[in-house]
């Protein structure tokens, strides 16, 4: 219980009084949303990769198993959300959103800080949280962007095209190249980008509150449904599977099987507000699924303690 209202203070109270401050000014002040949009597509999600893969320090053998489990898992959960799409019979952009609300997780302003919280005396703990926030960055610039992208376009060489173009992209080669020949970056230069990747959580979480200033969840229809199904349920038991499988112990077992658990990431309803793939429906998974995952993420970190 006492973990449980910990996440609550230090976590969920933080994330939703930004994504209230966003609804209610726009709701004051009707903002742009296409101009928030562009705003963290092409500035501070950029600057928020580079960032992450330039401080990078994550080493170790461990690092082999980490990555080992995170293809796996992702995999697994690529091929059966887009099963689950397919008999759901989805229209291309529902099944767009319904794919990376199930695969990306919020691996940043939410898994950062409960991984912190739990491993409050294990630095392990919080450091393969970052891995996994690394690799959540590449998949959601990779798989994320084309899954937004080609879902509005037959042409899958211009969709190829579209993705080539985001910044993103070049902001984590760049970032991973300086990183592995540590090049130093000057002061004035990295005062800026520091500031401008801090600057992202705020403006990303105040988009997604101008995403959902009207709208209104009267019922639960079936994508949502099984959006939530698949982000806080099915994920996190193919992670117990694949744990064993792999016999992971200890704290990368317990660090891997609590990431599994975290809410759809905010960057899917980012991607599809700005390639207009049912933005509705994608701020709506990832409100409903932070809100779920207050008593889902709690289970997973009782269970991690019994079980590993």
């Amino acid at each position: 219980m006492d973990i449980f209202f910990q996440i609550l203070v230090n976590v969920i109270i933080p994330v939703f009084f930004l994504i209230g401050v966003g609804a209610i000014l726009h709701r004051i002040f009707n903002f742009d949303i296409n101009t928030l949009s562009k705003l963290n597509m092409y500035l501070f999600l950029p600057t928020l990769c580079f960032v992450n893969i330039y401080e990078n320090k994550i080493e170790g053998d461990t690092l082999l198993y980490i990555f080992i489990f995170l293809v796996l898992q992702s995999g697994v959960l690529m091929i059966l959300s887009a099963w689950i799409s397919k008999i759901a019979k989805f229209d291309s952009g529902t099944t767009s959103v319904f794919k990376n609300s199930v695969v990306l997780i919020n691996s940043g302003n939410f898994g950062i800080p409960v991984s912190q919280l739990v491993f409050s005396h294990n630095p392990l703990g919080a450091s393969i949280q970052i891995t996994v926030m690394i690799f959540q960055n590449l998949l959601t610039y990779t798989y994320g962007l084309f899954n937004s992208i080609s879902a509005d376009s037959n042409n899958r060489l211009k969709a190829i095209v579209e993705f080539l173009k985001n910044p993103v992209i070049y902001a984590f080669i760049l970032g991973l190249g300086l990183h592995a020949l540590n090049v130093k970056i000057p002061g004035f230069i990295w005062v800026p980008i520091n500031n401008i990747s801090d600057a992202f959580l705020a403006v990303a979480l105040i988009t997604l509150g101008v995403q959902s200033a009207f709208i209104k969840i009267n019922r639960f229809p079936l994508p949502l449904i099984l959006s939530l199904f698949g982000r806080l349920i099915l994920a996190p038991a193919i992670a117990l599977l694949i744990i064993f499988v792999l016999n992971l112990e200890g704290t990368t077992a317990q660090a891997l099987f609590i990431a599994s658990s975290f809410p759809t990431s905010r960057n899917s309803a980012l991607l599809a507000l700005e390639y207009k793939n049912s933005p509705e429906y994608a701020a709506q998974t990832v409100l409903m699924s932070t809100i779920f995952s207050m008593i889902t993420v709690s289970i997973v970190v009782y269970l991690s303690t019994i079980l590993f």
